[in-house]
């Protein structure tokens, strides 16, 4: 037998997809936010991937290959179909990650839509974002952090997937936009001040850990502020301790 035969599959099936991007480890390792050597040890089957780096390499794939690596990450297709109108009706019909959604609707001027969409899969971290007069998590290294549990979203909700996790929110200094247990999606390749005036990010403090606040650029001064105005905004060039962290692109709350 073999050493290629004693290789677990998981560790080929990573070799086989760098292979089919043509990347070399190094440049595989740099998407995924690792080393040359733990790609190196991933394909040798020395060292399996966590699971946010099995959900960024079912990205990098595509159909069909893409839910052997999403499998391994823990998301099931059944999973997928509680999130999908129509259920398992729909994703028995459906070719994964492009799949038509039918955008349900009651009454005869209604009419189906339906529209291609390409699935990611993202990571929901254990790390809770604070509003203000409560203390968030310290970790901005969220690439670092186990994946909890995840959510498939379409493409069009994440425009950068290597670089977006979905975090929870602890406090209710942002209510009634977005109230304490939410789930926010953080894109944190997005820190360009001049973009994110008027929208809800996610900030870093020293003392305080990452914090939710939404972003304001006026006559050059960059403030965060709460939409509880019992709140005062914070100017960010009095407090060298604030960095921000990324732009929060959508949220989901659970109904009443």
């Amino acid at each position: 037998m073999t050493g290629h035969e004693n290789t677990p599959e998981w560790a080929r099936s990573i070799l086989k997809l760098r292979h089919q991007l043509g990347l070399s480890q190094t440049a595989l390792g740099a998407r995924l936010h690792c080393s040359a050597m733990a790609i190196s040890r991933w394909e040798r089957g020395r060292k399996e991937p966590p699971a946010q780096c099995y959900i960024q390499l079912g990205n990098l794939a595509g159909e069909p290959e893409c839910w052997s690596f999403w499998e391994r990450a823990g998301l099931r297709s059944a999973d997928l179909a509680r999130m999908l109108p129509g259920g398992r009706a729909v994703l028995h019909k459906t070719n994964f990650p492009h799949f038509e959604i039918v955008v349900a609707g009651s009454g005869e001027k209604r009419r189906k839509v339906s529209k291609k969409v390409r699935l990611i899969a993202i990571p929901v971290l254990p790390v809770q974002v604070a509003t203000r007069g409560e203390r968030g998590d310290h970790r901005t290294m969220l690439d670092r952090v186990s994946t909890e549990e995840m959510i498939a979203a379409p493409a069009l909700w994440c425009p950068n997937p290597a670089e977006t996790s979905c975090l929870r929110v602890r406090g209710s200094s942002m209510s009634p936009l977005i109230n304490d247990g939410d789930i926010i999606a953080v894109d944190c390749s997005q820190l360009d001040p001049n973009e994110l005036s008027g929208k809800i990010v996610v900030a870093w403090h020293r003392e305080n850990g990452l914090s939710l606040s939404r972003f304001l650029l006026a006559n050059g001064v960059q403030l965060l502020e709460s939409e509880n105005r019992d709140y005062q905004p914070v100017i960010l060039s009095k407090d060298r301790n604030w960095r921000l962290v990324g732009k929060v692109l959508w949220w989901i709350q659970q109904a009443p």
